[in-house]
């Protein structure tokens, strides 16, 4: 088999990423300290960013930033700024949640790849073509999807360019990721900006069952189902657990690294997973990828079960055997710390320093030496340096003009100015030319000017006067339409019955009526949304699910964006 396979790792911080990189991770995602769904992972500085760019790349392992946030509109000018930066980092690709981000990015940034993050709940192909069409390189598909749609909307995604990913180990949450408002309506901290308290992993009264967590999920693990991820021709496979420490990362990467070379070469599975049980574990499911969801997908344990397993595997009844079960977990948790840290010890991302010397004189060139670890060239200005009238070429306006070299990689020492005379003057386009000149020897990449976001047109209101809209979901409800002029908003259920016509038929008896689609329409049920569409063709529609809507939209059928 010669097609590439991705192997996606966490990096919550400077240390697991390392860790990612060393036990052959082909690419890493990582968050900065804003904008980004895991405030809870250490994360990393900007700094810290570009130093993991440049030793990953070493290692011919990609870097994807995660901003899967939703965006406020007064953190606009911030994100601006931050996107300005990271054009110029050689950053391989950003994962975008919030749409009006997509927007932004792909009419002003459009040299930086979009990842459609696991919080847009990718799960039909309309989604995919609406994706496809706003920018979206690639996308990471619900981790509720079984392997019949995962292969399905792969091959449709490839259809229009677009690589896919899918979750392969690590937590499962109990709704369906970007849809989860347990956090928000318990503790009032959203998921969507990144400050998910972890709602279903709480102790709640006990259950009939006797189960005190009963929202809990086992974790995620597809480590033999291998074959079938590969068949259905995904070209990522994501490990979860930013949140994780070195050693978990090491250990997991370093696991499937193994088992994705073995089938490669052999077209035959590793049988043994017990490294996996090594580390944090709520023990493994793969319920989802087999469309088998059952009760034996929770746990009532949302703790570490690698102590657990490891009484299990050595059936430890007694206090002597579940001490030596326990002891001998303990010595391998041990070495794999040890071995982490001996494998990356020697991995730094301090930034390479680069020296920068100006010379000139009046009726020469303004000539740059560039000085660093592994590069010394001269570069030179176009015209001659001539006595200044006005504006100077002085320490001021040089260093202002170069001070934006350090998103490039390296660590800008003092400028030397001690071979430039004062009271000249050269074109300032000069300067920026230079600028970018020196770049591409330095980086082999175009310097990418900064971008001013243009101002919002305001546009005037359709309708001065408000006008009121009803919600309904049944049918013995629409004798409103009887007594008011207001919209009348028809709310589908969450799931549809195959080639039942019920609701066709309601939308046919009741033309006034406004469809309203739920926002996680999966396999039967969004066939079944297209085909209420198609019989029905309302003039507009309301819809939480960027698939229905992006159908409605091919069809000329107006639609209103829902909440979700």
């Amino acid at each position: 088999m010669k097609r590439k396979i991705e192997l996606l790792a966490p990096g919550g911080d400077v240390d697991a990423i390392k860790a990612a990189i060393i036990a052959g991770a082909n690419a890493v995602y990582c968050g900065l300290d804003t904008f980004n769904a895991r405030n809870r992972a250490a994360n990393l500085s900007f700094d810290d960013l570009i130093g993991v760019i440049a030793l990953a790349h070493q290692y011919q392992c990609e870097v994807f930033l995660t901003m899967n946030i939703v965006i406020l509109e007064n953190e606009v000018p911030t994100l601006v700024k931050l996107l300005n930066q990271l054009v110029n980092t050689g950053i391989d690709g950003i994962i975008v949640q919030d749409l009006g981000l997509f927007n932004l990015v792909s009419k002003h940034f459009p040299s930086l790849a979009i990842h459609a993050s696991t919080q847009l709940t990718t799960h039909n192909e309309g989604q995919i073509g609406f994706l496809a069409k706003i920018g979206a390189t690639r996308v990471n598909l619900s981790r509720e999807l079984n392997l019949g749609e995962i292969k399905s909307l792969t091959s449709l995604a490839h259809d229009h360019g677009v690589l896919t990913e899918v979750f392969v180990h690590g937590a499962l949450c109990i709704a369906f990721s970007g849809q989860c408002y347990s956090s928000s309506v318990s503790v009032g901290n959203s998921g969507n900006r990144g400050r998910c308290s972890q709602a279903c992993r709480d102790e709640y009264e006990i259950t009939a069952a006797g189960n005190k967590f009963p929202l809990n999920l086992k974790d995620n693990s597809a480590y033999f189902d291998l074959p079938e991820l590969v068949d259905a021709g995904v070209d990522s496979l994501k490990i979860e657990g930013r949140i994780k420490g070195a050693q978990y990362v090491h250990t997991v990467v370093d696991t499937w690294r193994k088992q994705i070379d073995q089938f490669v070469d052999t077209g035959r599975l590793l049988a043994d997973d017990s490294n996996l049980y090594k580390v944090f574990n709520r023990d493994f499911t793969n319920s989802f990828l087999k469309g088998n969801l059952t009760k034996d997908m929770f746990i009532d344990n949302p703790r570490d079960n690698s102590f657990k397993h490891a009484n299990d595997v050595s059936n430890a009844i007694s206090v002597v055997q579940i001490q030596e079960a326990q002891d001998t977990l303990s010595t391998a948790k041990d070495a794999i710390v040890e071995l982490v840290a001996e494998k990356i010890n020697h991995l730094s991302i301090a930034k390479p320093s680069l020296t920068l010397a100006f010379a000139g004189k009046v009726g020469q060139t303004l000539s740059i030496t560039v000085t660093t670890p592994e590069q010394h060239f001269v570069i030179e200005s176009d015209t001659t340096l001539s006595i200044a009238t006005e504006s100077q070429i002085d320490q001021v306006a040089i260093e202002k003009r170069f001070k934006s070299l350090k998103s490039a990689g390296y660590q800008l020492q003092p400028f030397n100015f001690d071979n430039l005379d004062t009271n000249l003057t050269l074109p300032f386009s000069q300067l920026t030319q230079l600028k970018n000149q020196l770049l591409l020897q330095l980086t082999q990449r175009e310097y990418i000017a900064a971008v001013t976001l243009p101002k919002l047109i305001k546009y005037p209101k359709v309708t001065e006067t408000p006008t009121l809209s009803l919600l309904i979901c049944d049918e013995k409800d629409v004798n409103l339409c009887d007594v008011t002029d207001a919209d009348i908003y028809f709310k589908l259920p969450e799931s549809f019955k195959k080639n039942d016509n019920k609701y066709i038929d309601i939308f046919l008896r009741n033309p006034r009526l406004i469809p309203w689609f739920p926002a996680v329409l999966i396999g039967k049920d969004y066939i079944e949304a297209v085909r209420l569409l198609e019989a029905v063709k309302p003039a507009r529609i309301v819809s939480n699910n960027t698939g229905v809507a992006f159908k409605a939209f091919e069809m000329d059928i107006e639609w209103i964006a829902g909440r979700f």
